[in-house]
């Protein structure tokens, strides 16, 4: 069974050509890093572990994005990449893997690392198997191109879907995460996909999120959960960047970095009612 695109020709271009073309004029944006990535990408270092990236349109975050793909590509290729979202749509199991053999994007097919989600759902019974929490949902399918753009179609991917956002189901969520690639020696990324705040002035949204993004840098799961709900935080994913957290934390990663925040303001010129994002890389501490 393949995971076709529900989501080309709306939140990216559904061509190739025209995807490609959308991949590096977010790579190259005014607000973007300047630069395309190294192709091919040079053998995995181990330096990073992860990044957290924005899931909206590219033409609002393609921009944010692009600045954790491009540090993915220098860390290296890596043999699998953990793609954890957000449920916006309501449809599946609380935490949800896919049975689907291979994502499909107008940039070709990517394997779905199905041994090794059956594994995880053996260590930890809140994985379940369900294709109607990913068929829809929006916030895993749009980091995927930028993958393909930086890695090819060598890497596998581990999908998870995550409507139960709590700080305990994302520790156990991201402990299993941290346990299979260690025991097994991966050469591995978690992607923690979220937007920050939504529909709010951009001035009240970069206070609210920078709140946020300094419990992020800390690596404080339970103090980004207490910000994100008693300063009414409108991140979406929060539970995935707590598992990303709780990765980084379990394997040593605990020097992450804000690359780049932004808002839809900064495209629309509209700062009243904005979506923010932000892009953050976790990587090991410099020697």
């Amino acid at each position: 069974m393949k995971r076709q695109p529900a989501h080309a020709g709306t939140f990216y271009p559904d061509t190739r050509e025209s995807l490609i073309d959308a991949i590096e004029k977010a790579f190259m944006h005014r607000l973007g890093p300047g630069e395309l990535p190294p192709r091919p990408p040079p053998p995995y270092k181990g330096s990073a572990i992860g990044i957290m990236s924005p899931h909206a349109g590219y033409m609002y975050s393609g921009h944010v994005a692009a600045h954790g793909y491009l540090r993915l590509a220098e860390a290296g290729e890596p043999e699998v990449v953990f793609l954890i979202g957000p449920n916006h749509y309501g449809y599946g199991s609380p935490i949800a893997l896919d049975e689907s053999e291979y994502w499909v994007t107008p940039l070709g097919e990517v394997e779905v690392d199905v041994e090794l989600e059956e594994e995880m759902a053996s260590l930890e019974r809140l994985f379940a198997f369900d294709f109607t929490a990913h068929k829809y949902e929006h916030s895993l399918e749009v980091q995927l191109p930028f993958l393909q753009y930086v890695f090819g179609d060598e890497f596998k991917i581990v999908p998870i879907s995550m409507m139960l956002q709590s700080p305990e189901a994302a520790s156990r969520v991201g402990r299993t995460i941290a346990r299979v690639i260690e025991e097994h020696g991966l050469k591995a990324y978690v992607v923690a996909s979220s937007d920050m705040s939504h529909y709010v002035d951009a001035r009240i949204a970069r206070e609210k999120d920078m709140r946020a993004i300094s419990r992020i840098l800390e690596l404080d799961v339970e103090g980004l959960y207490r910000v994100v709900v008693e300063e009414d935080v409108s991140m979406c994913g929060v539970g995935p960047v707590m598992s990303l957290i709780e990765v980084a934390r379990g394997l040593g990663y605990t020097s992450p970095r804000l690359l780049q925040y932004a808002n839809s303001g900064d495209v629309t010129g509209d700062y009243r009612q904005v979506v923010a994002y932000a892009s953050i890389i976790f990587e090991r501490a410099k020697a």
